[in-house]
C-alpha cells in the first residue's frame, strides 16, 4: 500500500492562515518590520509569511527564510515548522534533509501536529536521519491523534506491514476508518479492502463497496476497478 509522501506547500492556509482573510487585512510592513528588528517573535514569524508569501511585499524565499530562523531560535514552534519546510523543500536556502529534521523536531516537541508527521515520514523514509521504523510510528501517532489524516492513514499502513510495531489489522482498520473519514481516499480505498478481505473486520462486501466507492468518487481509479469486482 502506497505510504502518502509528506505535503509541505508552505502555505498561509496549510499554517492555519486563511488566505482571504490574511489578503483583506495585511499588516502595514514597516511596522511589522520595526516590531520583528525589535525582537517580537510574533512580528519575525508573520513577516516570514509576508515574504513567503508575498503579501505587502515582493516574495523572497530568502528573506522568509531569514524571519523564520529568527522567531525559531526564541522557540516560536510555528516559525521552526516553516523553516523545517524551507530546509526540506530548498526555499530559501539549500535543502537540507539534516536541518529539516531539527526544525521539525524542534516543533514537533512543542506540540505542533504537521511537524509531528513530517518528523515521522522522515524516519520512515531515512531522510535526515536513520530510518527507524519505531520512531515514525511514534511520530505518526501523536499527530494522528491530533487527527491529522495522512499521519492516521500512514500509522494504519505501519500496523498492517508490521512495520516500527506488531502487525494488528484490527488496529490498522481503527487508523485507516479515521482517516478515511476525512476523506483520505488511499485509506477510503484501504478501508475497502480491508472489509472485502475480512481483515480486521467481518468480511462484508456491501461495506468493502461503499469505501470503494467514497475512493473511486474522489478520483482513485483503482478503487473504482475494486468496486466492479464486487458486483
Amino acid at each position: 500500500m502506497k505510504t502518502l509522501l509528506k505535503n509541505m506547500m508552505l502555505t498561509l492556509l496549510a499554517l492555519g492562515i486563511g488566505q482571504a482573510a490574511w489578503a483583506d487585512s495585511v499588516p502595514d510592513f514597516k511596522k511589522m518590520l520595526q516590531a520583528a528588528e525589535q525582537g517580537n517573535a510574533d512580528a519575525q514569524f508573520n513577516l516570514g509569511l509576508m515574504y513567503a508569501n508575498g503579501q505587502g511585499v515582493r516574495q523572497d524565499d530568502a528573506q522568509a527564510v531569514q524571519w523564520y530562523r529568527k522567531a525559531a531560535e526564541q522557540e516560536y514552534a510555528d516559525a521552526q515548522y516553516a523553516l523545517g519546510g524551507m530546509y526540506d523543500q530548498g526555499q530559501g536556502v539549500h535543502q537540507d534533509y539534516a536541518q529539516a529534521v531539527q526544525w521539525f523536531r524542534k516543533a514537533a516537541e512543542q506540540g505542533i501536529a504537521q511537524a509531528q508527521y513530517n518528523l515521522g515520514v522522515m524516519y520512515k523514509k531515512g531522510q535526515g536521519v536513520r530510518q527507524d521504523h519505531a520512531q515514525a510510528v511514534q511520530w505518526y501517532r501523536k499527530a494522528a491523534e491530533q487527527g491529522i489524516a495522512n499521519a492516521q492513514y500512514n500509522l494504519g499502513v505501519m500496523y498492517v506491514e508490521g512495520q516500527g510495531v506488531r502487525q494488528d489489522y484490527v488496529q490498522a482498520v481503527q487508523w485507516f476508518r479515521k482517516a478515511a473519514e476525512q476523506g483520505n481516499v488511499e485509506a477510503q480505498h484501504n478501508l475497502g479492502a480491508v472489509y472485502a478481505n475480512g481483515q480486521g473486520v467481518r468480511r462484508d462486501h456491501k461495506i468493502a463497496k461503499e469505501w470503494f466507492g467514497k475512493a473511486c468518487d474522489n478520483g482513485l481509479q483503482q478503487s473504482c476497478d475494486a468496486y466492479r469486482t464486487l458486483d
